[in-house]
Order: structure tokens, then C-alpha cells, then sequence
């Protein structure tokens, strides 16, 4: 019926075989395009929606639909709205991933302690005393064989050579002397105090004063007041230095000389000597101990006076005197990059903010290349401060396992050279920068003194 009256209003449907575009587009299966035989052509916009053409001899037009609309077409407005809407939830989006991106190292952890001893494999504990004096056999035969070759050789191209080896092998047996000082050494305490006498004795360290004041930087590290060692010093202390002191304190190389007078009479800002047993370092219980260590300093210190008459001045200061100071250098240098000297800004804390775990994410780990193996791989330190049973050959395993836990308050050290010349650096930026901290808040970062030679203003970003 609706055909009929189409049909005699000369007006006819469109055949089916014609395809009404939907998207104002029209298909163009012109073959000649051999690139594209399909093609689709978008529509002028200038081309009229319909077009006609007299077919009948009424007059009345033949109409064809060119294009299809949509059944309603935006608003400005809610175009404009949609945009904000998009930006919107990409600006959302962008914030999302820059607070995941970003990291606190002064908040609590996500993770306890036990969670990273869980992830440590069970060996890794084991001390295993015959490695452990394998150790020291070999370290003291190369100490005493560099000596050896040094006097029969005897002239001023091999005494340079010497002077760095032997000092960097006198710091090799401090840090056996340090694993008898944790018991991770062995579990046997005796054997742990004799050879941790023989080994610190010979190098001028008193084993039990060290012992027990290195005991007290574990238990509170990372504490502004109670760290023992290369803590930070309050503005209000640093103030109060004399000029002389704090110049010397932050200005290379006497901070890396500064071991021998921090067992005499300890940091500023403490008071008490790791040879006396009445120092405010030790308990009452702990004074026989300290009696002992500092016989057998002194036997040590007389025994090197002797060798003076026997051999010479001269060729005790070449034999051993210079390379004790290359140690006291390493010994420095290491214990300071442990706990300084990071490309970002590490936390110290006071007050309910400290905690043992978190006191100990702050330390850092440094490769020091060949020297790894040399002084028993003390560079891998974050493990060490936080469970320092765990024996140094069991270091490197035991950061691995346990680094899927620490996530980003583990940060990974910079790969070294055969000779770590690049932590020279970084000991000079921080010495140039890391001066002291706030004497008010629990979270702390070391603030600058611009007036110190060298220095440059920082803070904090």
C-alpha cells in the first residue's frame, strides 16, 4: 500500500541494493584504484544532504539520501564538558602514578624485620669457625709475606706499592677482628676474644673498648644522640666547635685520619676513652674486659718501640708505621660511605621515630671492586647492620635474598671499577654538604654550613 501511494506521488523508495552510509561516508568500489578497490570517500561538506532530478512529467522530483545524521549531535557545551571530563581523569591518572612514583625514605616500612630474616635462607646463619680461620691464616701469611719482600727488596720504587697493600691488609684483619666483636666469627666466645685480640692488638685497635662501643652504634644506628659513630652533631654542638675544630673536622684528609683520637676520647659531644674502664662507654661488669684489651694495646704498642731499637726508626716507620695509617684511612673512609654520602638525602632520627629497623635501612652498601674480596666484603652493609650474627661470606647471598623485601630502602650500589677511585667523590660531596642537623624534630637530614671553605648551600627537596 505504501509502494502504491509513493509510487503515484511519482516519489519510489530507494532500491535495496543501495547501502545508506551511516558514518558520512560513501563506499567507492571503483576498480580502476588498484592500490585500494574498496575505498571509502568522505563527503564535502558543502554537498547537499539530498539531491534531485525531474523524472516524471509531473514535475515532481526524484530524492536520493546522500548522508545519514546521528539521531542528536552534542552541544558545544557538552563537548567542552567532555573534554574536561577526559583531562580530568588524565590529570587523576598522572597524579596516581607520581605518588606511586615517589619515595619516602623516612616513613616506616612496609615490611618488620622478621619478615626479612624469614627471607634469608637458614645457612646463611651458620658460622662455621675453620672458614673463618682460614681466613685469617691467609690474611696474616700475606701480611707478613709483603713485609718480607718489602725489607729484602728494599728500595723507594717497591716502598709506595707496599705501603698500600700492607695498609690495605692491616684493615683486612680489623675486619675479621670486627666478625670476632659480633660473634659471627664462630659460637665460641673464647676462641672469638683470642683471636679478636691477636688480630685488633696487632693493629693498635683495644679489642673489647672497640668491641663493646661499636656494640652500642649497632643497637642505635641511625640515632641522632645515641649512634656512636659518624653520627651527626646537632647545630647547637656544632655551633659551639671552635673554628679549628670544625674546619679540620669536614675538611679532607683529617677526617680520615680521625680513629686513633676517636678511641682516645671519642666524638664531640661524648666524653670517655675506649682504654679507661671507668669511661661512660662501659657497664661496670664490662671493666675487666676493657682492663684486658688495653694490656694487650700496650704490650702491642711496646713490643713496635723495641722493634724501633732492633731495626731502626726509619724502617719501622716504612715497615709499619705509614701502612697504619693507610688502615686508619680505610677504616674511615668505609665506616663514613656506610652511613653518608648518598646521591639522595638519608634520614636520622630521635625521639618515637627510631627504631632499630628503621635505623638500620639507612645505611648504605658500596662496592669497592677488587678491594671486595680483599676486606670481606664489608661494603655489603645493610645486612650486616641489621643482623650482624650472619658471617661475612654469607653477606652477599643474604642481600640477595633479602632485597625482594627491602624493596626501595634497599638502594643498590654503584658498580666499581677494579679500584673504587668514584666513592672519592662522593666522599668529598658529602663532606662538603653533610655538616649537621636540626637540634628539634624526629626526622632529621643533614643541613649545610655555607661558611665552612668549599661548601655550598643545600636543603632538602
Amino acid at each position: 500500500m505504501a509502494g502504491l501511494v509513493l509510487t503515484g506521488c511519482s516519489i519510489k523508495p530507494l532500491p535495496q541494493s543501495f547501502a545508506i552510509p551511516t558514518k558520512g561516508i560513501i563506499q567507492n568500489n571503483n576498480n580502476n584504484n588498484n592500490n585500494n578497490p574498496s575505498r571509502f570517500i568522505s563527503l564535502h561538506p558543502k554537498d547537499p544532504i539530498f539531491s534531485s532530478r525531474k523524472t516524471n512529467p509531473f514535475g515532481f522530483s526524484k530524492w536520493a539520501v546522500k548522508v545519514s545524521a546521528p539521531l542528536r549531535i552534542p552541544s558545544l557545551d557538552e563537548q567542552h564538558l567532555e573534554r574536561e571530563r577526559t583531562n580530568l581523569l588524565d590529570d587523576e591518572e598522572e597524579v596516581v602514578v607520581k605518588k606511586e612514583d615517589e619515595f619516602d625514605a623516612g616513613a616506616p616500612p612496609p615490611f618488620k624485620l622478621g619478615d626479612i630474616r624469614e627471607a634469608i635462607p637458614k645457612h646463611c646463619w651458620v658460622k662455621n669457625p675453620w672458614r673463618s680461620m682460614s681466613y685469617v691464616v691467609r690474611d696474616v701469611a700475606i701480611v707478613l709475606g709483603l713485609a718480607g719482600v718489602a725489607a729484602y727488596l728494599n728500595n723507594w720504587f717497591v716502598w709506595p706499592l707496599y705501603w698500600v697493600a700492607q695498609g690495605t691488609m692491616f684493615w683486612a684483619l680489623f675486619v675479621l677482628g670486627h666478625d670476632c666483636g659480633h660473634g659471627s666469627f664462630s659460637n665460641n666466645p673464647k676462641l672469638n676474644s683470642v683471636v679478636g685480640h691477636f688480630l685488633h692488638s696487632s693493629i693498635l685497635v683495644p679489642y673489647h673498648g672497640w668491641r663493646i662501643s661499636h656494640r652500642t652504634h649497632h643497637q642505635n644506628h641511625g640515632h641522632v644522640e645515641n649512634d656512636e659513630s659518624w653520627h651527626p652533631l646537632s647545630e647547637k654542638t656544632f655551633k659551639s666547635l671552635d673554628w679549628m675544630t670544625r674546619t679540620l673536622r669536614f675538611t679532607l684528609p683529617f677526617p680520615m685520619l680521625a680513629y686513633p683520637f676517636y678511641l682516645l676520647n671519642r666524638s664531640p659531644g661524648k666524653s670517655g676513652s675506649h682504654f679507661h674502664p671507668n669511661s661512660d662507654l662501659f657497664a661496670a661488669v664490662e671493666k675487666k674486659d676493657v682492663i684486658t684489651s688495653t694490656i694487650c694495646w700496650t704490650a702491642m704498642a711496646a713490643m713496635l718501640v723495641g722493634l724501633n731499637f732492633l731495626v731502626g726508626p726509619m724502617q719501622m716507620l716504612k715497615l709499619y708505621g705509614i701502612p697504619y695509617w693507610i688502615n686508619v684511612m680505610w677504616l674511615d673512609f668505609v665506616t663514613y660511605l656506610h652511613h653518608h654520602g648518598h646521591e639522595d638525602k638519608l634520614p636520622w632520627y630521635r625521639g618515637k621515630e627510631w627504631s632499630y629497623l628503621r635505623g638500620g635501612l639507612t645505611t648504605i652498601d658500596r662496592d669497592y671492586g677488587w678491594i671486595n674480596n680483599i676486606h670481606h666484603d664489608i661494603g655489603t652493609h645493610v645486612i650486616h647492620h641489621l643482623f650482624p650474627q650472619i658471617p661475612h661470606y654469607h653477606l652477599i647471598e643474604a642481600t640477595e635474598a633479602a632485597k625482594p623485601v627491602l624493596g626501595k630502602y634497599y638502594r643498590e650500589p654503584k658498580r666499581s671499577w677494579p679500584l673504587p677511585f668514584h666513592l672519592l667523590g662522593e666522599l668529598i660531596t658529602s663532606m662538603k654538604k653533610d655538616h649537621y642537623v636540626s637540634d628539634t624534630g624526629d626526622v632529621l637530614y643533614y643541613q649545610t654550613d655555607p661558611k665552612l671553605s668549599g661548601s655550598t648551600t643545600f636543603s632538602k627537596k
